[in-house]
């Protein structure tokens, strides 16, 4: 009896097993199991989900890259891969859930994977990066930073032009770390929340030491208010100001048969306008300089459609202003073209701008023959699906839309998003940041989204600017990016503000791509640094004769 209860476990055999079962050996040291990594990386995915809007819980976004780091280090190049790969489904299968509103789950399954794609090879490079983090403790908060810069890098071009929702810089919109875009662009926004999160890793790490770590958190805190003491009134819009009003006119129905309703639609805007006319005359509201109307306002391509060409016609002579609109062009060729059309009152249509950046899969289809055939095998719809996508042509003009003597940015729902595309409708001459989409096949997460990164740009470019939605959230944005006059998802309404031209350069449109370039060759200088470190200590390793 006594010999068993000697064999008992003791309180503190029982508190080893425990963390024994949490952590693992490893050649580089111990790390978190396999079980406890992957239970890591889908909580962490998790958080990073509640940084973005709706939600907005943006310190979370730093805790979720250091929940990622923990997760991947000392493992090998594959487990950090699979570890990767996991975070990023939990991540992006939850924020991008509204592309599946419509489309069905396989375009949402197959695009959360490929973007997990990215976040999992993240997680190689910080994986064979240990080592060095081991070696040189304090490269870990730097090196976190670079290696998600360099990921977003990525996403952001391939495949097919890539694809930017879900980058750090986007769920900051209401962060004091948001200023860093005037700096720097969404690249050093998202330096930035990576650093904290690197820096919070450290003080993970630096557990026997609290004080040092309690340091590190600190830092973290300081790192992500700091950019707020950025000057970014220097160049705020000091121009002329132009009064502008924005119709969401609103659908019959959500969903991919709005296209079916596109004379509704169309309607819709114009008694939006006539309304808004009735109003000025009455003296309740003032007379807009411009007035815009959001992508897709008219599907019925009103250059070839003599109905769609008289109702926008009375529309603009009744308001007395000129009315940008989204609408969709063919040519004689057959050829289509998603683009922002300039009605002049007196003269009609007297310009175009031609969306430069289609999406993928929803405005047309890269190799379709190929990817019609695999969707075949998935699921007839989707084949159907792709037969349905409209194809259109790429625009290859400046993305700039002179309005009377005002010129706006020529961005189109997604283009928003991408770095290229904005900072050159800015350095083209864009005076005021204008976003024309249509959220009526996705919902109100998308488009809270989507007005994040409006916010984003306005405070980058140092623009005052607008989302015109066709169903909402359309909205004002100002160079410090705050919002006014945010309307309710589908619901019709007009708002109008003053909104002041601004002919200035932030540092960020001067630097263009460099801050990105910058920290990902960083990032590609310090993958070599590990694999090169790595090589020498298995050689090492293998060469080592056993002590006598």
């Amino acid at each position: 009896m006594d010999r068993e209860a000697d064999e008992q476990p003791t309180p503190a055999d029982r508190r080893e097993r425990r963390r024994l079962a949490v952590f693992a050996d490893s050649p580089c040291g111990r790390r978190l199991s396999l079980p406890a990594a992957l239970v890591l990386a889908l909580a962490s995915g998790g958080l990073a989900v509640l940084a973005f809007p709706p939600y907005g819980w943006w310190p979370l976004a730093a805790v979720s890259v250091a929940g990622l780091g923990t997760a991947v280090h000392r493992r090998r190049l594959r487990g950090g891969l699979g570890i990767g790969f996991v975070y990023g489904l939990a991540f992006f299968m939850p924020l991008l859930a509204w592309s599946s509103t419509q489309v069905g789950q396989w375009p949402w399954l197959f695009l959360s994977a490929l973007q997990a794609l990215a976040t999992g090879i993240l997680g190689a490079g910080l994986a064979v990066c240990s080592r060095l983090i081991d070696r040189y403790r304090w490269a870990w908060a730097p090196l976190t930073g670079v290696a998600w810069v360099a990921q977003e890098a990525l996403r952001s071009r391939q495949p097919f032009g890539g694809f930017t929702w879900g980058r750090l810089a986007f769920s900051q919109a209401e962060s004091p770390a948001a200023a860093a875009a005037w700096l720097g662009g969404a690249p050093l926004v998202s330096f930035v929340v990576a650093l904290a999160g690197g820096l919070l890793l450290t003080a993970l790490y630096r557990r026997p030491d609290w004080r040092k770590g309690a340091a590190f958190v600190a830092a973290a805190a300081v790192l992500t208010v700091a950019p707020a003491a950025l000057p970014i009134d220097a160049t705020a819009p000091a121009g002329q100001t132009v009064n502008v009003a924005v119709v969401q006119g609103n659908v019959p129905r959500l969903g991919l048969d709005f296209n079916e309703q596109r004379r509704a639609v169309l309607d819709n805007h114009v008694q939006a306008t006539l309304d808004l006319a009735d109003a000025v005359n009455e003296g309740t509201a003032e007379r807009p300089d411009i007035v815009v109307w959001p992508e897709n306002a008219s599907d019925i391509d009103p250059l070839n459609n003599a109905d769609a060409h008289a109702l926008i016609s009375q529309a603009a002579a009744a308001v007395g202003a000129p009315i940008a609109l989204g609408g969709i062009v063919h040519e004689d060729d057959g050829t289509r073209y998603n683009m922002v059309i300039v009605w002049d009152p007196e003269d009609g249509p007297v310009f175009m701008y031609a969306k430069r950046h289609p999406v993928p899969f929803a405005e047309y289809v890269p190799y379709k023959d190929f990817f019609r055939t695999v969707a075949g095998w998935i699921d007839p719809r989707m084949a159907e699906g792709i037969d349905s996508v409209a194809g259109f042509e790429a625009g290859t003009e400046p993305g700039i839309v002179p309005v009377g003597d005002v010129t706006l940015a020529g961005l189109i729902c997604f283009e928003i998003a991408f770095d290229a595309e904005t900072a050159d409708s800015v350095r083209d001459g864009a005076e005021i940041l204008a976003v024309q989409t249509n959220n009526a096949t996705f919902d109100e997460k998308e488009a809270a989204q989507q007005l994040a990164m409006v916010q984003l740009r306005s405070i980058e470019h140092g623009r005052d600017g607008l989302m015109a939605s066709t169903v909402g959230i359309s909205a004002f944005t100002d160079h410090t990016g705050a919002t006014s006059q945010a309307t309710e998802y589908n619901t019709a309404a007009v708002i109008q503000k003053e909104l002041t031209r601004s002919t200035e350069s932030t540092p960020a449109t001067r630097a263009g791509i460099l801050p990105e370039a910058v920290l990902t060759a960083a990032a590609l200088v310090a993958l070599a640094a590990a694999i090169a470190l790595n090589l020498r200590s298995r050689r090492a390793e293998a060469t080592a004769t056993p002590a006598d």
